[in-house]
């Protein structure tokens, strides 16, 4: 993910939020119709979950535990592409403007595989 000036941005927490925010301005543009409606809940879900659940990783006491919320954080990303996936198909005029955003779930799956693989 890069800032306003096409740099990198390695703060996670700051990352995640960004991606949360990007996922909520990509719901709010969808057309309003039941499967629209769906789409969005659980994307919405499974994409702010992911920042929610790596704050709370930062905050735990033992390691296990940040291990434990980093594989949710993992899992949720990895649900975030799922959903991201049906709103394209649903809504074909959208991949452009939502190809980042897969893009960015991808990367954010794996960048919590590595913090899992790494934390021994």
């Amino acid at each position: 993910m890069q800032n306003d000036k096409g740099k990198r941005i390695y703060d996670l927490e700051k990352r995640t939020s960004e991606f949360s925010k990007r996922i909520l301005r990509m719901v709010r543009a969808l057309p309003k119709n039941r499967v629209n409606f769906r789409l969005a809940d659980q994307v919405v879900r499974s994409g702010t979950s992911v920042g929610a659940n790596y704050r709370e990783a930062n905050e735990t006491e033992t390691k296990r535990d940040f291990k434990f919320r980093s594989r949710i954080c993992k899992k949720e990303a990895k649900e975030t592409t799922y959903w991201l996936d049906l709103i394209v198909e649903e809504n074909p005029i959208f991949k452009e403007r939502i190809a980042p955003l897969l893009d960015e779930s991808i990367e954010l799956m794996k960048i919590f595989a590595a913090i899992i693989r790494n934390s021994k």
